[in-house]
Formats: structure tokens, sequence, C-alpha cells
């Protein structure tokens, strides 16, 4: 089994070297281990303005597996990320945040879910973990739960955190899907998921914790409306 790994990149040239010494070693490990056959490394950078890009082209000259995918001007996460699943041959495709904030052990742990449940597609969930909201303010919690329930309920969604940052999915489910995709930017996972739906793709979860906190840009009144209009023109698309 190969695995195809995804992280989109947006002027992140403070943190990828790092990202990319601590993801390519924790791979080479699996891979030692048997944890999958073969494995790609795909980063995309996302109109960066930064040294991003030159950091990922050294890096595909340096690393096997590694492969860049560069591109200007800045399109939004959801293009990244279809890029880069698009360009993907691996029979299991994952993508998670250029931060790694929820480490790199998930990856074998979603790879075994996926494996045990026969699933399509896997999300993270903090609120399945008893710690997936550890390091956050009492605030902070009442809101990403808040925002999460809203928009759980409009798009008709059963899941506990359809926003999260780590999914895994089958790799040929994850390319016909991504191939229909239009959101460009953050409501992009909504609509993988709600196109997942409807073709009855089946969807497990997975708990995660961040361990790797950043501050968070989500304004739940201002993006809740702008996820509610999202949500209704992805509905008008799939129909």
């Amino acid at each position: 089994m190969k695995l195809s790994l995804v992280i989109p990149a947006y002027n992140e040239e403070a943190i990828l070297p790092d990202t990319i010494r601590t993801t390519v070693a924790s791979l080479d490990q699996m891979l030692a281990q048997s944890v999958f056959g073969d494995y790609e490394l795909i980063m995309v950078s996302d109109g960066s303005t930064d040294a991003t890009a030159q950091i990922l082209q050294n890096a595909e000259r340096n690393y096997p597996r590694f492969k860049a995918v560069v591109y200007t001007p800045n399109r939004g996460k959801g293009y990244a990320v279809r890029s880069g699943v698009l360009s993907s041959a691996g029979d299991c495709v994952i993508f998670t945040d250029a931060d790694l904030a929820y480490g790199t052990d998930v990856i074998a742990a979603a790879l075994r879910r996926l494996s045990e449940t026969d699933a399509d597609m896997l999300i993270g969930s903090r609120p399945l973990h008893p710690d997936g909201y550890a390091g956050y303010t009492p605030l902070r919690k009442l809101a990403s739960r808040t925002y999460l329930k809203i928009i759980s309920i409009a798009a008709g969604f059963r899941l506990s955190d359809a926003q999260c940052g780590f999914k895994a999915m089958r790799g040929d489910c994850g390319r016909r899907l991504f191939a229909e995709c239009k959101t460009e930017r953050f409501a992009f996972d909504l609509e993988l998921l709600m196109r997942a739906q409807k073709e009855g793709l089946s969807i497990t979860e997975m708990p995660v914790k961040i361990i790797n906190h950043r501050e968070s840009s989500v304004h739940i009144v201002r993006d809740s409306i702008r996820m509610l209009r999202d949500i209704r023109r992805i509905k008008k698309s799939i129909k």
C-alpha cells in the first residue's frame, strides 16, 4: 500500500524546514516498520510570496519521495489541497496542516482505523478525544464547539468535527471527489464531505488532539455567516 501525504503551505518559510525534516523522518520510520509499502510527501506552495516555494523545490531535490507543487497566485487552502490530492498516486491519501498541528503519530493511527473499519474516509475529531481541547481557553473551546455545531447542522452532517485539518481517504475516492470540488478556500472540506455523503461513502471519525497550537483566526459570527453562505452554494452545486 502506498501513502500520499499532502500538506498545503502559504508563506510558511519560518516552520517549513522543521516540518519537512520531522515529517520525512516519521514517514521513513513508518516505512521501515512496514506501516505501508511506500509513500510520497506532497507539499504545495499556494502562491506564497516568501521563500516557501524555494524551500519546497530544494526539498524535492534532496528527498527522493518528496514532490513540490508550486503555483501563483494564491488561490486558497482548498485549491492547494485539491492540487496536491490530484497529483497524488497513493492507495491512501492523507492531508494535514503545515504546522503538524496533530503531530505525525496520527498518520499510522488513521491507516489502522481505515483498515479496521473498511471506511472510505476518516476525519479527525477533537471533541471525541478526552484532551482534544487541551490548551484552549474556555471561551475558545465554547466558540469552537458552537461553530462546529452550527456548520454540521446546516450541512446535514452527523459528524463531530467536520472541519478538522486532518483527514484521510482511499486514494481513488479522494481523487474522484476532489476532481468534482469547486470550493477553493476554507469551506472546501465541507464540500468534500457533502459530496462523499451524497455518494453514500462511509465516513469514520478518529479522536485527535492538537499538540501544536496556533492563534485561532476563526470569528464565530462572521465565519459562521460566511460558511452558511458557502454551504447553500455547495448544496446547489451538488444538486
